[in-house]
C-alpha cells in the first residue's frame, strides 16, 4: 500500500488550550432528548454527520458500519411499534428489579413516542463480516472484520457529537433485541442493528432529568 505524508498543522499551545476548553463547555451542553419536535431538519445536517463518522478509525480501516437514515412516516411507525412491543416484554418480564431500579430516575418507560416525533432516525448497524463475490467461482465469501463492535463504537460517538455540533438533538435507544429493525428495512445478513438515534430539535417543553456527571478527578488516573 503506498504512504504519504501526514497532513498535519501544530497548533500554538494557547490556540489548543482555547480550542479544547470551547469544545469542552459546548460538550457539556449535550442531553439526551426524548421529546423531539416534528420540525423538519436539513438532511444536509444528517449527511454532514454521518459523513465525519466515517472518518472514524476502524479495525485494519474496515470501516464495518452502515448508517440508514429513515424520515418515512410509514417506516418510522414500524420501527416504533416494534420497539415498544419488545420495551413492553422488557419492563413487564425480562428486566430485573435492579435493572428497572437502575433506570428509574430517567423516567423511561416503554413508550417512544420520539420513534416518530423526530424527523429522522439513524439506524446504525455493525457488519461483523463483510461480504464479496470470488471472482473466479462467483461465490459470496465472508470477510472477517476485526474490532468491529470498538469501531462501531467510536464512529457513533463521533456521529453523536457532530450532531450536536450542528446545534441538533438525539438520543441512543437501543431496543433489545433488534432484529426485528434488520427485517424492516431489508438489511443483508452481514448487518447487525446496534443502535437507534432519533436526531431533531427538541420540544419547546422538553424536559431532561437532573443529573450529574463523574468528576474528572473520578475517571482519569495519570500514571507519571
Amino acid at each position: 500500500m503506498p504512504f504519504q505524508p501526514l497532513a498535519f498543522k501544530r497548533l500554538h499551545p494557547d490556540e489548543q488550550r482555547q480550542r479544547s476548553q470551547t469544545f469542552l463547555e459546548h460538550m457539556k451542553t449535550r442531553r439526551t432528548v426524548r421529546d423531539f419536535s416534528t420540525e423538519p431538519v436539513p438532511l444536509e445536517l444528517i449527511a454532514n454527520a454521518i459523513a465525519t463518522a466515517g472518518t472514524a478509525p476502524s479495525g485494519a480501516n474496515q470501516q464495518p458500519w452502515t448508517f440508514v437514515v429513515i424520515s418515512n412516516p410509514d417506516i418510522k411507525r414500524q420501527i416504533r411499534l416494534a420497539a415498544e412491543a419488545e420495551e413492553r416484554e422488557n419492563y413487564e418480564r425480562r428486566m430485573s428489579q435492579e435493572w428497572l431500579d437502575a433506570l428509574a430516575h430517567l423516567g423511561t418507560d416503554a413508550n417512544k413516542p420520539h420513534l416518530e416525533d423526530a424527523p429522522y432516525l439513524i439506524i446504525v448497524f455493525v457488519q461483523p463480516y463483510g461480504l464479496s463475490i470470488d471472482s473466479a467461482t462467483g461465490e459470496t465469501k465472508h470477510v472477517k472484520h476485526y474490532y468491529a463492535t470498538e469501531s462501531v463504537g467510536i464512529a457513533v460517538g463521533m456521529l453523536l457529537v457532530s450532531l450536536h455540533q450542528a446545534g441538533l438533538a438525539t438520543l441512543t435507544h437501543t431496543p433489545s433485541p433488534m432484529g426485528f429493525l434488520a427485517e424492516i428495512l431489508t438489511r443483508p445478513p452481514n448487518e447487525r442493528a446496534y443502535v437507534v438515534i432519533p436526531v431533531g430539535y427538541p420540544a419547546k417543553d422538553a424536559q431532561v432529568p437532573v443529573i450529574t456527571k463523574k468528576s474528572l478527578d473520578e475517571i482519569m488516573v495519570h500514571v507519571e
